[in-house]
């Protein structure tokens, strides 16, 4: 299949979104700083990276290229603050605690830069999790699926053992809101659902 756009993530786990909906990409790597901004907030913060990564992009495909840049950052939040990758099993685990029993936020902004416009959009999910046991939370932190998640956990993996309750978006959560998505590539005319990019068994 020829790329119907370019996609400003080596997340496997967003590709295969966009695939789930007929959409294929392909993958450029983004290198920003994803430091937040003093007294940020986090809606700003996702939408502001998911801009600079697809802008990263369209710069080093340079003017010849007509296909649009799509980008994303998910953030998990508590209270305001931010929870990033854990840097280490510490990091990790105390993340855990601090989710266990209780809700959060997952906000994950999405951008879509071609040589006209750049336009974003922002999904939120509140994600409850039950009591997490420090055995459980090291087990898990041994399984090496928290390592390069946000908030150390993925919904689509093991993590999905410690929700109890999940309101909004479900592939927002992994990390690329397809009603969204959806929405930004229509706008630009970007087929979806076409007979040419699904296949039904």
């Amino acid at each position: 299949m020829h790329p119907q756009i370019y996609l400003a993530s080596q997340s496997p786990r967003r590709r295969e979104l966009l695939e789930q909906i007929g959409i294929y990409s392909k993958v450029m790597t983004a290198d920003v700083d994803e430091s937040p901004a003093p007294k940020e907030a986090p809606a700003e913060y996702v939408i502001r990276l998911a801009l600079e990564k697809a802008r990263v992009v369209q710069a080093m495909l340079g003017d010849h290229e007509m296909l649009p840049v799509l980008a994303a950052d998910t953030a998990v939040v508590v209270g305001h603050e931010i929870l990033g990758k854990p840097v280490n099993r510490d990091d990790a685990l105390a993340m855990m605690q601090r989710l266990s029993g209780r809700s959060h936020k997952v906000l994950t902004g999405v951008a879509l830069v071609d040589e006209h416009t750049a336009r974003s959009r922002l999904s939120v999910s509140h994600v409850t999790f039950r009591q997490i046991t420090e055995a459980e939370a090291l087990a898990y932190w041994n399984s090496g699926e928290p390592q390069d998640k946000a908030g150390g956990y993925a919904v689509q993996g093991l993590g999905a053992m410690f929700i109890s309750h999940l309101q909004g978006s479900y592939s927002g959560v992994m990390g690329l809101p397809l009603f969204e998505t959806a929405e930004l590539l229509q706008s630009v005319g970007v087929e979806l659902l076409s007979a040419a990019n699904i296949k039904i068994n």
